[in-house]
């Protein structure tokens, strides 16, 4: 076969090609350079930034991890005032753990909320001597949990919020008057003690190109720039530096600026500083090759964050740069300046991960104790500070590494992450993973029971908390389980239902909501794992979402209660048929909301004309001041409008007890205060409104009578959208309209799951049962 030949553009089009090409070549470039490029400061612009922009500059790991945490997520939302609220907030964690990741992870608000409470102490200066262990069962996310985290670090560090900086230096070798390059041998050897092999190796290093004007390097550490400034001027230094006085009393007072005053360099930039002192006898001279870069977080490369995995090998071994060594020691002429460090000074104002406590992961901890606990650790003769944010992950199981060892185990705060606890977050999980489309293949409300199956599974169903608070959870027996699970976990969501009665809801005060919320410190530790719910989730589709037209709660409830789900892990007993009792009630809810219509005009003439009539006996006739009517007054009138409010089985003493409390609100509020002196409309007072709420209540709640045992009424359902339709009447064409119209447009039903669910109240007979 022959080669077809290559097309040869034409000048013009060649040339515009390739100018396409170098167009989108620079945009790369200058997108790079904006976001990666850390040309260092001299000192005197970083002083510049830190007297203009204290809150970035002067910065620890710990803050700049809050600040980090901070910028994605918004401020929360608390449900309850100041006097109230028991810290309980609402946070949106979407940006942190789902936006721009891959695997995201998602945590319920009971996660959120002890996140955030920890995040919010590494403001306050006090963390510094812990290491953070998040602790969770297999399948509880952890991994993810931390993978995203680091790799949100590293994205927020490359950001002009996110900027922090670290010493760099900038040896001008001319000014401390060149580099005797050809003494190499003896100079670099002396008061050394070399083997042959590191003379060979180090004589060739010696032998190398000259360095140019400058020797630059990082401060292998990290140290902050204002570090340099030596601690018994850093005070007075930088309450002239800084105007402004807010942040600077700040500064001097508040622990979380210990460390400005309190932390030294480490001991390559001491020694550097001293020798450069030494050489030039000017600081001036000296802070001339101080300069400032920016910090750099790689993972992939172990800087600033450093991650080991259980069967990474130990390493023990400094670090050193022996060519950096060579020409520095050329340079001030001695070996005063030690180059050599250990890989902790790699994460050192970083992030040090172990992910399991497992294998060589147990040894690294040990070793982290003393440094952990001090701050310090030696490498050789030198000592090493370490300030660096220790995190872990842990299984319950392998507490046993540590929880032996006092002293130990009060320098480890635990942080719980167990399985999903909120249905709405586990509902968020399944959609991540099976598509976001999967809401429609379910009724409303049963994709949420689905998940609330799995959570119950999860939770104590012997709660000492809900039982203290509800001593008798069988009165509510129609919308709850005997263990409350449903209760709790609407409080979980941060909803309390409505169903409540008057006392129960005044129970629930602020001392009762910690106590329940407490109660998830010791959950979700059994039950489904995430691994586990998002294969029993895939078999349920498997199996009925191919042929169904929509899943239902029928559907939903014959899978867990046949166990077809395929492990042996219990759910609470009756838990399955209190939960379809609630789904039920809240689907009978739905209709009655949808088919209910009211006429203003009506209920308002009612109302007034009831007000009017009943400050006058019966038997009399009169015309109402507000509406124009003529009102015949008789006990049948009063009592017609009364059972709206009472019942129709209301006793004689309820109305008489209902009449004359209308009837004096009426006479001292309504008509003397608020028509006659504050010049009111009687529609604008506050009975009037009062009424008009509750009168609009009770006509919902009774709104599906007419329609409960109406056969007719069931088969036009079904006929909806058919030719059959067009035969029945127009106000029961009108109705069904309606009914189904509003359930769409309200409750998100389709036109399908509309029929469904009000066929399904119709055949349940649910207006009875409740």
């Amino acid at each position: 076969m022959k080669k077809k030949p290559e097309k040869i553009l034409p000048i013009s089009e060649e040339t515009s090609v390739k100018a396409g090409k170098l167009e989108s070549l620079i945009k790369l470039s200058n997108d790079i350079r904006k976001s990666e490029r850390r040309l260092p400061i001299s000192f005197n612009e970083f002083l510049y930034l830190a007297s203009t922009n204290m809150e970035c500059v002067f910065r620890d790991i710990f803050q700049l991890f809050h600040d980090m945490v901070n910028y994605y997520v918004p401020e929360g939302i608390d449900d309850y005032n100041d006097k109230e609220s028991i810290g309980y907030v609402k946070y949106d964690l979407q940006n942190l753990f789902v936006k721009d990741c891959d695997s995201p992870f998602f945590g319920d608000r009971l996660f959120a909320n002890r996140f955030m409470n920890l995040v919010a102490g590494f403001r306050k200066g006090t963390q510094g001597h812990n290491i953070f262990l998040f602790e969770g069962p297999p399948g509880s996310g952890k991994s993810t949990f931390l993978n995203i985290l680091l790799q949100k670090l590293e994205d927020y560090a490359k950001t002009n919020e996110g900027t922090t900086y670290k010493l760099y230096w900038k040896l001008d070798i001319e000014q401390l008057g060149g580099l005797p390059i050809f003494d190499v041998e003896p100079l670099f050897y002396a008061n050394r003690d070399y083997s042959r092999q590191e003379k060979q190796k180090t004589s060739t290093m010696g032998t190398a190109r000259h360095p140019g004007r400058y020797i630059e390097f990082s401060c292998p550490n990290h140290d902050h720039p204002i570090l340099i400034i030596p601690k018994s001027y850093r005070r007075q230094f930088l309450d002239e530096l800084i105007p402004d006085s807010e942040f600077k009393s700040r500064l001097f007072s508040e622990k979380q600026y210990e460390w400005v005053f309190r932390d030294v360099p480490c001991n390559i930039c001491n020694s550097v500083y001293k020798s450069l002192l030494d050489a030039t006898g000017d600081p001036l001279k000296v802070y001339d090759m101080v300069y400032a870069r920016k910090n750099f977080f790689s993972r992939q490369l172990g800087e600033g964050i450093s991650v080991f995995s259980p069967g990474d090998q130990v390493i023990n071994e400094p670090i050193s740069n022996p060519t950096l060594q060579n020409w520095i020691n050329l340079l001030f002429r001695n070996d005063d300046v030690n180059f050599t460090f250990s890989h902790l000074a790699k994460t050192n104002n970083g992030l040090y991960a172990l992910m399991d406590i497992k294998e060589n992961n147990v040894e690294r901890l040990k070793k982290l104790h003393g440094i952990i606990s001090d701050g310090v650790h030696k490498v050789y003769l030198a000592e090493e500070y370490i300030k660096t944010l220790f995190l872990g992950l842990i299984n319950p199981d392998d507490k046993k590494h540590y929880e032996y060892t006092p002293s130990f185990k009060d320098r480890i705060i635990t942080v719980n992450v167990p399985y999903i606890l909120d249905y709405n977050t586990e509902v968020a999980i399944y959609k991540n993973k099976f598509g976001s489309g999967i809401e429609n293949m379910f009724l409303p409300r049963v994709l949420e029971n689905f998940a609330k199956i799995i959570i119950a599974s999860r939770l104590d169903s012997n709660s000492q908390s809900m039982k203290k608070w509800i001593p008798n959870p069988e009165k509510y027996k129609k919308y709850n389980d005997k263990g409350l699970l449903l209760l709790k976990m609407g409080i979980y969501t941060g909803r309390v239902p409505s169903w409540l009665t008057d006392d129960d809801l005044k129970k629930f005060d602020r001392q009762t909501r910690k106590m329940v919320i407490g109660d998830s410190d010791n959950e979700g530790r059994k039950g489904f794992s995430g691994r586990q719910s998002l294969i029993v989730f895939d078999k349920f589709l498997s199996k009925y979402g191919q042929n169904a037209k929509i899943l239902t709660m029928d559907t939903l409830s014959n899978f867990f209660k046949n166990k077809e789900y395929g492990y042996d892990i219990p759910i609470p007993d009756g838990f399955i048929d209190s939960l379809v009792n609630l789904y039920d009630f809240n689907v009978l809810q739905e209709v009655k909301e949808a088919i209910y219509h009211y006429n203003k005009k009506r209920i308002s003439r009612d109302i007034q004309n009831y007000l009017f009539a009943v400050n006058y006996e019966t038997g009399e006739t009169k015309k109402c001041d507000y509406t124009g009517d003529t009102i015949i007054i008789t006990e049948d009138y009063l009592k017609d409008f009364e059972a709206i409010f009472l019942g129709t089985t209301g006793r004689a003493e309820e109305r008489k007890i209902f009449r004359e409390s209308v009837r004096s609100e009426y006479v001292r509020k309504t008509l003397y205060k608020e028509i006659r002196l504050e010049n009111k409309a009687i529609t604008d007072t506050a009975q009037f409104n009062a009424m008009f709420e509750k009168y609009k209540g009770n006509l919902r709640e009774n709104a599906l009578a007419p329609f409960s045992n109406n056969e007719n009424f069931r088969r036009a359902i079904q006929d909806f959208g058919s030719v059959s339709f067009r035969t029945y009447d127009n106000r029961l064409r009108r109705d069904v309209s309606r009914l189904l119209g509003q359930l769409q447009k309200k409750f998100n039903y389709t036109e399908d799951g509309a029929r469904q669910v009000s066929i399904y109240v119709l055949d349940k007979d649910l207006a009875k049962k409740y």
